[in-house]
């Protein structure tokens, strides 16, 4: 079965993370949610959410697919962790999966992962990307192994294109209808 990383960092985007979860997790896929600390991760809009697990409990070499939600502070607090850091770039370089939203690409590219790659970020970060990157403004930007998306408003397109990344495209069809998603 594909496993699936979703760290929940401290102001995380709930949107952009529970799409993701859902989606896939609706894909059969098996998602494991990991807080950078012990106990609840508090999103960016108050909702609190108890991970799975902790980071400090996880192999990387575990899972399939390593997936960034962005959220204030959440995106600051992942990039601030030399284990995600870390992480992105080994699970980029083994040609996992590595997807981030929002503001997330932006740890990606402070783990050097898209030097050189086609990729998009939230509006604000534009730039950023375009220093390093080919930055698309498309909704969602497929590179290979990397799956980048740019706001909350595109986290269910994101989820969908995982879902075809790791499961295939029958797959992410039929749950494209079964949710009735317009994208």
């Amino acid at each position: 079965m594909v496993r699936v990383l979703v760290p929940l960092a401290e102001g995380f985007e709930e949107i952009e993370a529970i799409s993701v979860i859902d989606i896939l997790r609706r894909a059969d896929i098996e998602v494991v949610t990991a807080g950078l600390t012990e106990g609840m991760a508090e999103g960016s809009h108050k909702v609190k959410v108890l991970p799975d697990t902790s980071l400090e409990r996880i192999d990387w070499q575990d899972f399939d697919a390593l997936v960034l939600p962005g959220g204030a502070p959440g995106f600051v607090n992942l990039g601030n962790d030399q284990r995600i850091l870390d992480m992105a770039k080994e699970m980029d370089r083994a040609g996992r999966c590595v997807a981030a939203i929002c503001a997330a690409p932006s740890v990606l590219i402070k783990a050097g992962v898209l030097q050189g790659r086609r990729a998009t970020i939230s509006p604000s970060g534009a730039a950023q990307v375009k220093a390093c990157a080919d930055f698309k403004e498309d909704r969602v930007v497929v590179d290979r192994n990397l799956v980048t998306s740019r706001a909350p408003g595109t986290a269910l397109e994101f989820a969908l294109r995982l879902v075809e990344q790791l499961a295939g495209r029958e797959k992410m069809e039929q749950i494209k209808a079964q949710t009735m998603a317009a994208c």
